[in-house]
């Protein structure tokens, strides 16, 4: 999967705009009473990508929320902060408990204002543990469950079950 490598200190006026009306929207967002109409119209302005039956949780830290896609019946509980600059896609029917961290980029270690960036995919029926880390690059396979606490720094397995820090494999799902 290839690194795609943002400077953070030579940004266009756009992508400046974008960034200040998306962080104004999500301030808004954890702001506003849930289960209303406001708060669904924020939601789906925020994440334009979102599935029917889908709902999110407040509060929510987002950067670049434009990048993530969210399927069908998903749910994100209180607390998700999402670093989407690599681009962050959730299928249907995972479930993302609170507190969770889906980070799709790192700093340079040379030039600190330089992101490296690579996609995360939660995929279909996975389910994310209170408190855990998924760090970029890393794809979840399909009903996977990531335990609590767990920092994700390779890619799991579909049907199977990872803890730990760094998380490794428990055992298989039947």
């Amino acid at each position: 999967m290839e690194e795609i490598r943002i400077d953070c200190s030579n940004q266009s006026a756009e992508e400046l705009a974008l960034a200040k009306r998306q962080a104004q929207l999500i301030f808004k967002l954890n702001h506003t009473m849930p289960m209303t109409d406001e708060y669904d119209a924020l939601v789906h302005e925020i994440f334009p990508d979102m599935g029917e039956g889908s709902r999110i949780n407040t509060p929510l830290t987002a950067v670049r929320p434009h990048m993530v896609k969210i399927g069908r019946n998903v749910v994100v509980m209180n607390g998700c902060l999402m670093m989407s600059a690599g681009g962050i896609t959730i299928e249907d029917e995972a479930l993302i408990a609170a507190n969770v961290q889906l980070i799709s980029n790192n700093h340079d270690l040379h030039n600190r204002n330089i992101i490296t960036c690579r996609p995360i995919r939660i995929c279909r029926k996975a389910w994310i543990g209170a408190g855990a880390t998924i760090l970029p690059g890393v794809t979840v396979g399909e009903n996977a469950v990531v335990g609590a606490g767990s920092v994700v720094t390779r890619d799991v397995p579909p049907d199977t079950i990872v803890a730990g820090n760094p998380a490794r494999i428990i055992k298989k799902i039947d």
